[in-house]
């Protein structure tokens, strides 16, 4: 005789193993490594700097008539 098989069991193993393989899927697809993330936020920061140093300021009108 054979061993009783819950199939309720291998139904949400099952799920579970397709539901890890998308997250994984999607993790290699639009994950970033917080490196990553901390490098493009060093460098648009940086940017950011670079280009408030380089602004004009307007002279103020003179308020005499």
């Amino acid at each position: 005789m054979s061993n009783v098989t819950n199939l309720n069991q291998f139904r949400k193993a099952k799920a579970r193993a397709e539901k890890r393989a998308q997250a994984d899927a999607n993790a290699v697809k639009f994950g970033r490594s917080k490196a990553e993330r901390a490098r493009d936020e060093a460098s648009e920061s940086a940017a950011s700097r670079h280009l408030d140093g380089h602004k004009i300021t307007p002279p103020k009108a003179d308020p005499t008539p």
